[in-house]
């Protein structure tokens, strides 16, 4: 069987994170992810982005996700922007926020009002199954934190960490398929 990672292996990997208004979650893990592939050397072997299930495109990111992102080093600067059925062919790795996010993205795949999506090159999964493989039902959540103050983002950033790492880490390896 043809490996298309095997006839192009300096092709960087294209990431997407998802969430639900690409205001919060989303635009902390792709800074986040850029940043810290930076300081492990990996910059050159990552493409990142993010989107939203029901965003509103153009908006900035939320002050606290913009706050907690200054706070360890790194600005947030995209602009949120919905997630597109051409998403599912352009990204190599679509991590989804939450079940919520997993279900929305999901129907991309089904079938949308052209008819079913063909040729769908990403993997997708949840973000925090990267982290957690064996949890369960919401154990496998990001929680959204638009409603828990500061220590919301703080704990998001904490499980967004873990995830950008282990990321990392599989991409960091040669022998990683993908």
């Amino acid at each position: 069987m043809h490996d298309p990672q095997a006839a192009e292996p300096m092709r960087p990997v294209r990431v997407l994170f998802v969430c639900h208004a690409n205001l919060c979650r989303s635009p902390l893990a792709e800074g986040l992810l850029r940043h810290m592939a930076d300081q492990r050397g990996l910059g050159h072997r990552i493409e990142v982005d993010s989107a939203g299930t029901y965003a509103m495109d153009g908006s900035p990111p939320h002050p606290e996700s913009v706050r907690i992102a200054r706070e360890h080093g790194f600005d947030l600067t995209g602009r949120s922007r919905s997630l597109e059925p051409d998403d599912l062919q352009r990204f190599d790795e679509i991590l989804a926020m939450d079940r919520r996010n997993l279900a929305d993205i999901e129907r991309y795949v089904r079938i949308s009002a052209f008819g079913r999506v063909e040729g769908r090159r990403a993997r997708i999964r949840l973000a925090r199954s990267l982290v957690s493989p064996g949890a369960r039902g919401a154990e496998l959540d990001v929680p959204d934190p638009f409603a828990g103050g500061p220590d919301g983002y703080a704990r998001v950033y904490d499980i967004l960490e873990g995830v950008c790492a282990r990321l990392l880490d599989e991409i960091a390896a040669p022998d990683v398929a993908r």
